[in-house]
This record gives structure tokens, sequence and C-alpha cells, in this order.
């Protein structure tokens, strides 16, 4: 892949954040979706590369745009799969909630797993605990380990979850062993993503969300240096057969080289609502604000980008500071 690709990949997520930012708390998140989508999609037309989507918003007859198998960019460039998630927290933009990202994940060709939409088993840490965790694992064993890894006591551990029904297990078992919990509404990408930041005070991510997410999530960490498990979990038939279609062993503990394969991948998000990591979307009278991160998994390059965007102009008209 090719180094100016990263930059790109910035504007599209941009173009997205601004377009579905202005939906923020107005109770209408399949509006703020749509308005990311096809902000998305009119930028991803002007990237210089040949993509596939091989993660977007559904299958060709459930969405109108950024479906699985569609091409994009403008023909030249590298061959590459993408995975999009032009709004990862519609509910969080519709409640007006923290972590709402607007997100782009690229991988050479037939390096990404092309996960069904169904759930995902997970558990993430950043780079200090790579190595330390394993999914069929206790989860007390985990905990040890990753506040050993990084020299903790148990009870200084954060770990993040998702605030579900499901999960009250997983958060029964967390408060007995003591540890910090963040109960999270939704955005795990977000939440796995933390993990490899200091700043954020996030140590470990566990449960269950969608599988999509997780690979977007993986192509990060890949990026940061970090580390993501994961078990499909098919709810039904339907979704058992759909992964013995596509070659995928349920019961298989998906590692990152699963999830995403080679030494190259590119990973970039904006902040749509604040968040831990990334400022939402600021809107100043002719002037809109963004904050991003793009990071290469090749290099290790890992930048923080401020946007300042004239709303005089088109959206893909961009004023760095």
């Amino acid at each position: 892949m090719e180094r100016s690709l990263s930059m790109e990949l910035v504007r599209v997520t941009e173009a997205a954040a601004l377009a579905s930012a202005r939906w923020m708390g107005r109770g209408k998140k399949d509006e703020a979706d749509d308005a990311a989508t096809s902000a998305m999609r009119t930028v991803l037309d002007t990237i210089p590369m040949k993509g596939t989507v091989v993660i977007g918003e559904g299958e060709m007859d459930e969405a109108p745009m950024l479906y699985i198998g569609e091409k994009l960019g403008n023909g030249y460039g590298p061959r590459v799969d993408v995975a999009v998630d032009p709004l990862e927290g519609t509910n969080i933009v519709a409640s007006g909630g923290w972590n709402a990202l607007a997100v782009i994940a690229v991988a050479d060709h037939g390096n990404m797993l092309h996960a069904p939409d169904m759930y995902m088993d997970k558990i993430a840490v950043g780079p200090e605990a790579v190595g330390c965790i394993d999914i069929d694992a206790p989860i007390i064993d985990n905990l040890k380990a990753v506040a050993k890894a990084k020299n903790k006591d148990i009870e200084d551990v954060v770990a993040t979850v998702l605030n579900r029904k499901r999960h009250e297990h997983i958060i029964q078992t967390l408060r007995e062993a003591g540890v910090r919990i963040k109960l999270i509404n939704d955005g795990d990408v977000a939440a796995a993503i933390n993990t490899a930041f200091d700043h954020t005070g996030v140590d470990i991510l566990f449960g269950s969300g969608g599988a999509p997410e997780g690979v977007l999530a993986a192509v990060a960490l890949k990026c940061l240096g970090g580390e993501i498990q994961g078990k499909l979990l098919p709810q039904n038939d339907q979704e058992l057969e759909r992964c013995k279609k596509m070659g995928i062993d349920v019961n298989k503990t998906l590692r990152m080289e699963d999830l995403v394969k080679g030494d190259d991948a590119i990973f970039a998000a904006t902040g749509v609502t604040d968040g831990e990591l990334l400022k939402g979307v600021q809107f100043k009278s002719s002037i809109a604000t963004t904050h991003s991160v793009v990071m290469r998994a090749k290099s290790g390059t890992v930048r923080f980008i401020d946007g300042r965007h004239s709303l005089n102009k088109k959206p893909n008209l961009v004023i760095r500071s």
C-alpha cells in the first residue's frame, strides 16, 4: 500500500464525522448513519485505490451504499480490501453520548477476515499485555496476567465491558475480583483501541459485540502493537450455516493473524462525539473542527490530526492546523 493512502483515508472519516455530527442528540440514529454513509461514499470515490468492501453496511440487497463486494476508489493505486463503519455508535449519536466514531480500515487484498454479521466474543489489550491473554482462560487469570504485565495491583486494573444483560456474569466476576469497571452502552471498537493508549485509563476489554467491529479493532490494534482474540457466536442455524459456507470454524479462536494477515494495514478514525481518545466534531460559525487518528502497521506510525474545515466550501476541502 502507498504511504499517501493514510492521509487520504482521514479525509474519508472526516467527511463522515462532519455529516453525522449534525444529528447528535436528535434521537434519529438511522438518519445519522445515512448521512455518514453518504458522505463517506462520496469521498471514497476520489481515493487513489482499487478497493473492495469486505466489511460494510450489509449485503447488496440490504445496503444501497458501502455494501459488501462494492468497488471503491478511482480505479488507480493499490488493490485493497476495505472495512468501513461510517458511524460506529449510531445510538451514541442519537443520544448525544460518548465515543462515537467514523471508521475505515484497509489491508492488502485477501488479508482481512470477511467477518459475518453476527456476535463475536472478544478480549483485547494494548502492547504491554500482548501474549498474556487467553480468551479460553478464566477471567480472573486474564486479569492477573494483565496486572502483572502492566505492573499494577489487580484493583487498579480497568476493564471495559458493554453494558448488556448477556454480560452479567462477566460484570459480576470483575466486581468479585475487585477491578475497576467501565460499562459502555455502545462503541466497542473505541473501547478496544483505548486499551492501547495509557491516557484513556483502559487496560482490557471483555465481552461479545459485533464480529465486523472485531475485525476493525484488530486492524487498529495491529497498527498499535496490541492484541485482540475472538470467537464467533452464531445465534441460530442460519448464522451457523453461513459460517460453514465461509469456511470459518466457529470453535476456533481467531487471533490477530486470522483477523488481519500480512505486515501492513491502515486504520483511520474521526471522533463524532467526544471520547477518551478523540474529541468530537465542533461547529463554530463558518468553521468546524475534527479530531482524528490514523495509523499504519508497517511503519508503526500513529498520527493525531486536528482538522479545521470551512463550512462555506465543499466538505472535502480541509485546512489543516
